[in-house]
């Protein structure tokens, strides 16, 4: 049986596409506006959290991540910061695995705490990353630095988190099960006859 199954490499390819899509058409809007990265990191860490949630597997996240790149690039060829967002996708899936999936989604509490946390983490890294690489000194001097630019990435971190567990919840509360689930399921019905 193969690693990722085809519903898995549809989720992945959705979730790419959505993230990369929707960031390259709306966050420069957003940026150029108010002057803050919030946007991309709504977007990018509220998708991943159901992404996780659906394939739960080690490098899904990180196919994510790198499709959304690519996707980028065609939209925006000169959005390269989000090469800052393509290492945190390898934060956001490396930090998920650590923590056990079955860890993470048996609870609602715990998918709140650990979702948030690690995009919050992975937030910053990607904000940390871009400002040390990508940004002017003046842009970075008004906001207190990298070390406050990767604060500001925080921030839409926790924001990506929390509208990704609101609707891994809701999904969860109408029934709506992964095919994890669902083969786990059918394993106890099995073993139960």
């Amino acid at each position: 049986m193969p690693y990722f199954r085809s519903i898995d490499l549809a989720a992945i390819a959705l979730s790419a596409s959505l993230w990369g899509v929707l960031n390259s058409i709306f966050s420069p809007i957003f940026f150029q506006m108010f002057g803050l990265p919030f946007l991309c990191d709504l977007i990018g860490f509220s998708v991943l959290t159901v992404a996780v949630w659906w394939t739960r597997k080690l490098g899904s996240v990180i196919l994510i991540g790198l499709i959304a790149t690519m996707i980028n690039f065609i939209f925006n060829p000169g959005g390269i910061h989000f090469l800052g967002f393509t290492a945190a996708g390898v934060i956001f899936d490396i930090a998920a695995w650590l923590l056990r999936y079955d860890n993470i989604f048996r609870k609602t509490t715990n998918i709140a705490i650990s979702m948030v946390a690690i995009s919050t983490l992975s937030a910053a890294v990607a904000g940390f990353i871009i400002g040390i690489f990508f940004m002017v000194a003046p842009a970075l001097a008004k906001w207190g630095g990298v070390l406050g630019w990767a604060g500001l990435h925080a921030v839409g971190g926790v924001m990506g988190g929390v509208i990704g567990v609101l609707l891994v919840t809701a999904l969860i509360a109408r029934g709506i099960q992964t095919q994890v689930k669902q083969t786990s399921q059918l394993g106890k019905q099995a073993n139960a006859l």
